[in-house]
């Protein structure tokens, strides 16, 4: 019985003893719970974004990994539209591996807020977004906290092409309205382009936005300010350039077309896009669009006949945040500071130029443009990412609201209702979903 006993006692011994051995083999290879540690107490981030690798994220990773070999990031792409927020989402309310993910809109940011995965940065001291990134990062502050940190600068600009506007005597315009932009997209028309100005349709409304920033999208009684003058001004501009003009394509032949903006331009069929600086990815690609003449740069017009009433689109964007249930905050925290103050500095090629005032700008220009520096006017285009000081905005309305405003615009531009309509249906529906939030 003794013997027995102690063959007994030496089998559960072997058999703790080899469970110990797992669970240990099984920390130091999986990382434990949300990517954890890798093998050798190294530990392992996961950073979800939708710019593909190529294009600048992988370069960036590969260098933090290599200088830090303790903390390793992998990175993972999604598709920045509602399956891929959708994707992101799930990821991270199942407890997926997701230490840091990008937001590019205000609106996925709070819900992200609201559903708990997004860290308030305020518990690190030792980095002051506000100084680093400048006034414009408050626009992302939600209850005045940061839930991650914008790392991009944003710009919003109209590409031109500077030889078709010196063969009509035209100046690169540094402030001018939509007036004056009507009248530049006749006469490059004229020159023979088949368009004056191309753009995407979601560029369509910012001009809409930048009234409604400025003066308000919510009266003092708290009813719809879409009936704003400035908002039936945008709808009979654009419309008149559209159908009076033809300087630009009517909606309806460029949402059944899907029509490349951006190869239009390139391709020498407009003289004039509005757009932002990813412009510069696709303009630096000489194989599929080559071209012998430079790309000026100008400010979006405002509609407001006084330029201190402007509010431009752009601001700051790239908005990363931490994930609040990873398990390696600090470490996420480490990779952040360092993305943001130079280290996404490959991601400038593919036009997200860094934010953080620590950067110099040369550099980052230097980036953007690549090999191609002089098919560019460089002076102009200082001046949009860099000189012009009117303030700017990131749109924060709620969804619905985007909605609601553009399935009745888009009705007025494709003919089925009048300019005066259509402000009163978008006031009305304006009125009963701020009723239903209050």
């Amino acid at each position: 019985m003794r013997i027995k006993k102690g063959l007994t006692g030496l089998m559960v011994g072997a058999l703790m003893l080899g469970l110990l051995a797992g669970c240990v083999g099984k920390n130091e290879t999986n990382g434990g719970d949300n990517g954890g540690g890798a093998a050798g107490g190294k530990v392992k981030l996961t950073m979800w974004g939708a710019v593909p690798p190529e294009n600048g994220p992988q370069e960036v990773v590969d260098t933090w990994n290599a200088e830090h070999p303790d903390i390793q990031v992998e990175y993972v792409r999604f598709v920045n539209d509602d399956d891929g927020n959708l994707k992101l989402d799930t990821a991270l309310s199942t407890g997926q591996n997701v230490d840091l993910y990008v937001n590019y809109t205000l609106t996925n940011l709070d819900k992200r807020i609201k559903g708990g995965t997004a860290l308030d940065l305020g518990e690190f001291t030792d980095y002051n977004i506000d100084e680093k990134m400048g006034e414009d990062a408050a626009s992302w502050k939600v209850d005045g906290k940061y839930y991650g940190m914008p790392t991009k600068k944003n710009a919003a600009f109209f590409a031109l092409n500077m030889k078709a506007l010196d063969q009509a005597g035209l100046s690169v315009p540094k402030a001018w309205t939509w007036d004056e932009a009507r009248e530049y997209a006749l006469k490059l028309k004229t020159a023979g382009f088949k368009y004056g100005l191309v753009q995407h349709t979601a560029s369509y409304v910012d001009p809409l936005d930048s009234v409604l920033v400025k003066n308000g999208y919510v009266k003092a009684d708290g009813s719809s300010n879409l009936d704003d003058p400035l908002v039936t001004k945008w709808l009979e501009t654009l419309n008149g350039m559209m159908k009076e003009d033809a300087t630009t394509p009517p909606l309806g032949e460029q949402l059944t077309s899907k029509m490349p903006v951006e190869n239009m331009f390139l391709g020498g069929e407009s003289a004039m896009i509005n757009i932002g600086e990813w412009l510069i990815r696709t303009s630096n690609n000489m194989t599929e669009f080559p071209r012998d003449w430079k790309i000026a740069f100008a400010p979006v017009p405002r509609l407001a006949a006084q330029e201190a009433d402007m509010v431009k689109s752009g601001g700051l964007g790239d908005f990363i945040a931490i994930n609040s249930k990873s398990k390696n905050k600090e470490a996420a925290w480490e990779f952040l500071k360092w993305y943001a103050d130079g280290g996404m500095m490959p991601m400038a090629a593919g036009g997200r130029l860094p934010s953080s005032n620590v950067v110099d700008q040369q550099t980052a220009i230097d980036h953007l443009l690549g090999d191609y520096a002089d098919s560019y006017d460089k002076e102009s285009l200082e001046f949009v990412l860099y000189g012009d000081e009117t303030p700017t905005f990131v749109r924060s309305i709620a969804q619905e609201v985007v909605d609601l405003r553009a399935q009745e615009y888009e009705k007025f531009f494709l003919g089925n209702q009048t300019a005066e309509v259509t402000v009163q249906n978008m006031v009305k529906r304006h009125n009963d979903w701020l009723k239903q939030n209050q």
